[in-house]
């Protein structure tokens, strides 16, 4: 009875302020466009939520429309990890996909916080014509674990909240929404006719002729045992030597970010029954380049030898064990470190200067890293560094002093907060070396052993005898 109370309460607040959005909302984008046919589709299947948007857009004005916006509700918009925009060319068997540029916009007297993504077309949409869209955007902490406590025998529920309605400042003709949840066990949600179940699928619509900023907020609570691995901090190192090898060395704060545990832990029963602990996470598998080597884990202790590593001419996986099963709010602090060969990576244009090319994101498989940074420390005396990332983040240069350095190595770092798998995409930093530079190391070395014989020589030469002086 509790949780239906809290429930129907959340259920009228959404209410509320989904009808303080509409007394606000105003026609801000042009009227010209109007969405033919829109269906969206919701996975909840992991904690992170990956929602598959396709539009069919037309243009029912006199004058040619080179943008489509999308809107997003300010509690989406904080949520937001990425957002991808694609258009259909061809026909069935020959149909391809090809990507759009979006980019976020500012729009004025937005309706009640709107945020706004714009997509630019590859070519104005004339009059009376119609283009397919292909949107995937992703968001991270949508779903809320209830209860918020859990013990270590109980399944894990969740809250998902949403509009059964696609929020647009278009107007939609015909929509539909369809939820897949990862099991069949779904707890109660909100009804908005039509409404259909089957299974682990919820369908809302179809609903026909919306007018733009249509909303009806809907709650889903449904079971979810998935991973809720949320990496609170990040910190990859990436050092470049031009004596063969790049070392990386990563620093991991992983939590568990789904219900918290309450009361004691049995080992006991969680070695001996399937079911207990369903919600928990007992190892992590971390997608590491071809050709690694010299692969280390350890956490504070020291080194953990419940690793295992398996590698093949595509990939590495390294499949990692922390010490203890993570349940709902334990934490974990690790470090992997390994190399890679240069020649893999590193590569010289044809100006000659020098780029590293490598993989930006976490390697550890479907997690969340809410802070990520990144710090690619180039060789001493490289000079002008300059990076290329396929999405926004913040850049800046710092210096890090290591062995047998003289006025340090320049360290490009990257920063870049909410990050999920798809960011694990190629960036390069490009900078320009003289390989002069190279022969800084081996001439100090030998000044030093030079110097040092000599010392030897003299000291061996030196008398330092005290004898008597002999009187005449």
């Amino acid at each position: 009875m509790g949780a239906m109370v809290i429930l129907r309460l959340a259920l009228v607040f959404s209410i509320l302020t989904s009808l303080s959005l509409l007394a606000g909302s105003s026609p801000l984008p042009s009227p010209e466009l109007q969405i033919v046919t829109a269906e969206r589709r919701i996975d909840l299947t992991s904690h992170i939520v990956k929602v598959f948007l396709t539009l069919k857009v037309e243009n029912i004005g006199e004058s040619p429309a080179s943008e489509v916006l999308l809107a997003f509700s300010p509690t989406e918009a904080d949520r937001l990890a990425l957002v991808k925009a694609a258009v259909a060319a061809g026909k069935k068997k020959k149909k391809s996909y090809l990507p759009l540029d979006v980019k976020p916009t500012d729009l004025p007297d937005g309706p009640n916080g709107t945020k706004y993504y714009l997509i630019h077309l590859l070519k104005p949409l004339g009059k009376a014509e119609a283009i397919s869209l292909e949107v995937l955007y992703i968001l991270t902490h949508s779903l809320e674990p209830f209860p918020v406590e859990i013990s270590q025998s109980e399944s894990q529920l969740v809250y998902y909240r949403d509009s059964a309605k696609i929020l647009s400042p278009y107007p939609i003709k015909q929509q539909a929404t369809f939820l897949k949840t990862p099991t069949s066990r779904v707890e109660s949600f909100t009804r908005v006719v039509p409404t259909d179940r089957a299974n682990a699928e919820l369908r809302y619509g179809p609903y026909e002729e919306q007018p733009p900023y249509a909303y009806s907020p809907v709650i889903v609570h449904f079971e979810n045992n998935n991973a809720f691995a949320v990496v609170e901090e990040l910190v990859r190192e990436i050092e470049i030597s031009h004596w063969g090898s790049i070392q990386v060395t990563e620093h991991y704060k992983l939590v568990h970010a789904g219900a918290r545990h309450k009361g004691a832990f049995s080992r006991v029963e969680y070695q001996s029954r399937p079911h207990s602990g369903v919600s928990s996470f007992k190892n992590l598998l971390a997608e590491l380049p071809p050709r690694v080597h010299s692969v280390y884990y350890r956490d504070n202790i020291g080194n953990i030898s419940s690793s295992r590593l398996r590698t093949n001419f595509k990939k590495s996986e390294l499949l990692i064990e922390p010490r203890y099963p993570l349940f709902g709010g334990w934490k974990s602090t690790f470090v992997i470190g390994y190399g890679v060969p240069l020649e893999d990576f590193l590569f010289e244009a044809a100006d000659g200067t020098r780029y590293l090319n490598y993989s930006f994101g976490c390697p550890l498989a479907d997690t969340v890293v809410e802070k990520l940074t990144v710090k690619v420390v180039l060789p001493e005396g490289s000079k002008n560094p300059s990076a290329v990332v396929p999405f926004t983040v913040e850049q800046r240069t710092e210096r890090k002093c290591s062995y047998l350095d003289v006025v340090g190595r320049t360290v490009v770092v990257l920063e870049k907060a909410n990050v999920v798998p798809e960011h694990n995409s190629p960036f390069q930093v490009y900078y320009q070396f003289s390989p002069i530079y190279m022969l800084a190391e081996p001439l100090m070395l030998t000044s030093v052993f030079f110097l040092f014989f000599m010392a030897c020589v003299t000291y061996l030469h030196l008398d330092l005898s005290i004898s008597k002086i002999k009187q005449t």
